[in-house]
């Protein structure tokens, strides 16, 4: 028998990760890819010290109950942590960490994508050329919105927020942002605070949502806020689904007060909104924020340090809980 620790791996996970979670601990990794669940991710818990999850799996208050009580650290393979009762897991002793920071440049990037791909019609030019619609060229052929120079809302200016915040200055755009509290002039960096969410969005003509998903943000972009929105406003969302009304933000983008929306999070993944699909003025992406090597290679080794430090007796560097 081995006298490493055993930790449960729930998703198959990029090969370097793997092999060094093989090298050091009595790793039961997910070959297939299964999605588990509830009842199989507790049975497979059986003998476990701990668990590496992703954001797929759903820790809720019965599942940690259920939870063996040999486990005692969820290490998360995600910087959100709303899939895991926080309380619960502290209640019954289990220590829960995430891996902050390594993907703050990548989900960057996706929201700047989707900035671009719904400000320029990019899904309705992609559909056109793989369709052989596109037909020629004229002067109203599609227009989109020029982005540089135009003033750029986001809430939540914590690490993502403030990455993104920075690619959007190379546009030469005008920052704006509400946050929980205001940020030191250093990471400021010129941008104009808004105590609340309601004084920020009439100047927003394009709208990053960045926040995390909590109690306060479900639902945060509901119908009474879109209204405060210039008319012809995009919106793009890197953060959770939960944080969009769906219904409100449809039918904004069906009448036209909104432009377009960008979207890479939803309500309910993978089973969408359906009208989603049917808006010529959406750019989706299927949840890649954190999908590059780089990202998901430097995201497993912050879950495997901070499975190192607790077993040696040690505290995690990114325990939330």
């Amino acid at each position: 028998m081995s006298d490493k620790p055993t930790i449960l791996v729930t998703r198959k996970l990029p090969e370097a990760v793997e092999a060094r979670l093989s090298r050091d601990y009595d790793a039961r990794l997910n070959p297939d890819d299964i999605l588990y669940s509830k009842d199989e991710l507790i049975e497979r818990t059986s003998g476990v010290q701990g668990v590496l999850p992703c954001h797929t799996e759903q820790f809720t208050t019965d599942v940690i109950g259920r939870l063996p009580e040999e486990v005692k650290i969820i290490a998360n393979f995600s910087v959100g942590v709303d899939h895991v009762d926080l309380m619960a897991s502290k209640d019954k002793g289990i220590v829960v960490t995430n891996t902050p920071d390594v993907l703050s440049d990548a989900t960057a990037e996706i929201a700047i994508l989707l900035m671009l791909g719904a400000a320029r019609r990019a899904g309705e030019g992609e559909a056109l050329v793989r369709t052989q619609a596109w037909k020629d060229w004229n002067p109203s052929f599609m227009v989109g919105t020029q982005i540089t120079g135009k003033r750029f809302g986001i809430v939540g200016m914590g690490r993502v927020g403030q990455v993104v915040a920075d690619r959007a200055r190379c546009f030469g755009m005008e920052i704006h942002y509400h946050n929980r509290s205001r940020l030191t002039p250093e990471l400021e960096k010129g941008a104009t605070y808004h105590e609340t969410l309601e004084d920020m969005l009439p100047v927003c003509q394009i709208l990053s949502l960045n926040c995390p998903n909590t109690p306060d943000t479900v639902g945060l972009l509901n119908a009474e806020r879109i209204a405060r929105l210039p008319d012809g406003a995009i919106v793009i969302n890197t953060a959770r689904g939960v944080v969009v009304d769906d219904e409100a933000l449809i039918e904004a983008l069906q009448s036209g007060k909104l432009a377009a929306a960008g979207l890479d999070v939803f309500n309910n993944e993978p089973d969408i909104h359906p009208k989603y699909r049917d808006l010529k003025n959406t750019f989706l992406m299927p949840h890649i924020g954190s999908a590059t090597t780089e990202t998901r290679d430097a995201m497993g080794f912050r879950a495997l340090d901070n499975l190192d430090a607790f077993f040696k007796g040690e505290e995690p560097g990114d325990r939330v809980a």
